[in-house]
């Protein structure tokens, strides 16, 4: 199974073992050293008879039953906790494009919070093409040897085509985490924001500062979680309708949202808002947040730089988060994915639906509840409740769902 290197195994829940202070370089370069990732067996192999039941003789046994009943593969291989993340590289972090081989370190971290959250196992996989088509038709011929998928860092608009592509395509989950984890805890994060203010989901006027990957999935899991009004603000002003430049996301996304038909730009957008969630890279003037209705939420989530420096905001808005580790609120996509798949995966769903997703929101902003405050409205990434709640939560809504298999 994937495995996390001795150098950084030591529980990852134990947030009072040291305090949280800067990595230098040499820390930062040795934990890379060999990579993050290691291979160890599950069962032990010291002795000639181990040798012959994990391997030849006994393994054709297990083969012979797979090749009768391919059903049987997810028992007697990893295949069914095994996730294969998959990026291109072309938009890692804050650095953008940088090609599969600079990506990969992100990757095999990636893969080390799925095993230390959520006892997944999983491949990193790089790719040397942002060929859509080549894309796809190397992950189904694949298939066999994962069983879910999670996209990292594919740059918008592309990653939506591949997304929805690999879904049609292949007969298991695949989630690009870039969109649908940071929509997950921006929910969560909302849903408990709401509470703390006194306000409901259903009364809110929302605006999202950026139309990429992250905002569009927002706005997606918003409406569907019943937000009363969503604008979205890309680099040309509102989306809205009557707009004559929208590429084919953004003219759906102007089908769902702004019912009011706001135009302009941020001024206009924010102009009495409740909340305002920053998904771009571009600054937010203090005196447009002095402009939103009083006791505002605002999520700046830019990293490294938010939209608005959190102690700015905090003039005019009564909750405040952040996509960063050293302010309160952090709205962070480790809350999210680890247990969303291995729910789906557990459930032996073909897919994740937007019910799962919710649930999953729903789950996180719960774990939260029993502190709730307003610079504590989403758990801390390292609180060993959350992904068994968001697993069992996910399982529960696919059954729901009527996409569970198991």
């Amino acid at each position: 199974m994937t495995t996390v290197n001795d150098r950084t195994s030591a529980s990852v829940h134990d947030e009072s073992a040291e305090p949280n202070t800067e990595p230098t370089d040499e820390e930062i370069f040795g934990a890379h050293e060999g990579g993050k990732l290691s291979i160890a067996p599950t069962t032990p192999l010291t002795r000639p008879r181990d040798l012959s039941i994990a391997y030849t003789p006994g393994v054709a046994k297990v083969s012979r039953a797979i090749a009768t009943d391919e059903t049987l593969t997810g028992h007697y291989t990893w295949t069914r906790q095994l996730v294969a993340v998959v990026s291109d590289g072309t938009a890692v972090l804050g650095l953008g494009d940088i090609g599969p081989r600079a990506s990969l370190p992100v990757m095999e971290g990636k893969s080390a919070l799925f095993k230390s959250f959520a006892g997944l196992d999983s491949m990193p996989l790089v790719l040397d093409t942002t060929d859509v088509d080549e894309i796809v038709e190397t992950l189904v011929r694949l298939r066999p040897s994962f069983g879910a998928v999670n996209l990292e860092d594919v740059a918008a608009p592309r990653c939506f085509e591949l997304e929805r592509r690999l879904i049609e395509a292949l007969d298991c989950p695949v989630m690009h985490d870039d969109q649908h984890g940071t929509a997950v805890v921006t929910l969560a994060a909302l849903r408990n924001a709401c509470k703390v203010t006194g306000r409901e989901l259903s009364s809110l006027r929302v605006v999202i500062s950026g139309a990429g990957a992250a905002g569009v999935a927002c706005a997606e899991i918003l409406d569907t979680a019943g937000v009363g009004e969503i604008v979205v603000v890309d680099s040309r002003g509102v989306i809205h309708s009557e707009r004559d430049n929208l590429t084919p996301i953004k003219a759906e996304l102007a089908e769902r949202t702004n019912a009011r038909g706001v135009t302009g730009g941020l001024t206009e957008a924010l102009s009495g808002a409740d909340v305002l969630i920053g998904v771009s890279a571009g600054q937010i003037p203090e005196e447009l947040v002095g402009t939103m209705a009083e006791g505002a939420i605002v999520f700046a989530l830019s990293n490294p730089d938010p939209e608005i420096h959190p102690s700015v905001a905090g003039r005019h808005a009564s909750v405040v988060a952040t996509g960063r580790s050293d302010f309160p609120n952090q709205i962070n996509n480790v809350l999210a994915f680890p247990g969303i798949f291995k729910g789906a995966l557990q459930a032996g769903s073909r897919m994740i639906s937007d019910r799962m997703k919710v649930a999953a929101a729903e789950a996180i902003a719960e774990v939260a509840s029993d502190e709730l405050a307003a610079d504590r409205i989403v758990p801390s990434p390292l609180d060993p409740r959350v992904a068994p709640e968001v697993t069992e939560a996910v399982v529960k809504a696919a059954r729901e769902d009527g996409v569970a298999t198991a």
